[in-house]
């Protein structure tokens, strides 16, 4: 029995990008597929980087959310760095970046974090920071 590959980082990274201009924007997966020619069920699959987008449907998807083709890979890592070590760290906080994006919670603190001022996000992370050390023993002792 195989298994199918992991979807790639870049694949996984631009997806993420595209769920969140399309969610910042404030359009459904529907309207944004029908724009393009799409089913919502092939772009959800790229949102979550399953299927790979064609450079001419990046293109159109950059059209209708109105961005720059570029946008969508901002943030990887450059791919001509010759330190390895800093593309796997790049690879790594990509795919956590992704993964906190990917739920409705994390896009909405992401779009809330900028309203914030120094002493609340302090405050907000270290309840974040606590809570998960909570988790964290919960599961040991769960184990």
């Amino acid at each position: 029995m195989t298994s199918e590959p992991s979807p790639h980082y870049v694949d996984l990274h631009v997806g993420a990008r595209l769920r969140l201009r399309r969610k910042a924007m404030g359009l459904s997966q529907s309207a944004v597929a029908d724009a393009v020619g799409l089913t919502f069920q092939q772009l959800q699959k790229y949102e979550r980087g399953a299927n790979r987008i064609s450079a001419s449907k990046l293109h159109a998807l950059a059209h209708v959310l109105t961005t720059s083709v570029s946008w969508f890979f901002d943030g990887l890592p450059d791919p001509v760095t010759p330190d390895s070590a800093l593309n796997e760290e790049g690879q790594r906080a990509s795919r956590v970046v992704q993964a906190f994006l990917m739920s409705s919670e994390g896009l909405e603190l992401a779009q809330q974090w900028p309203t914030l001022r120094g002493p609340a996000r302090r405050q907000i992370l270290g309840l974040i920071r606590a809570m998960a050390e909570v988790d964290d023993a919960g599961e040991d002792a769960a184990a």
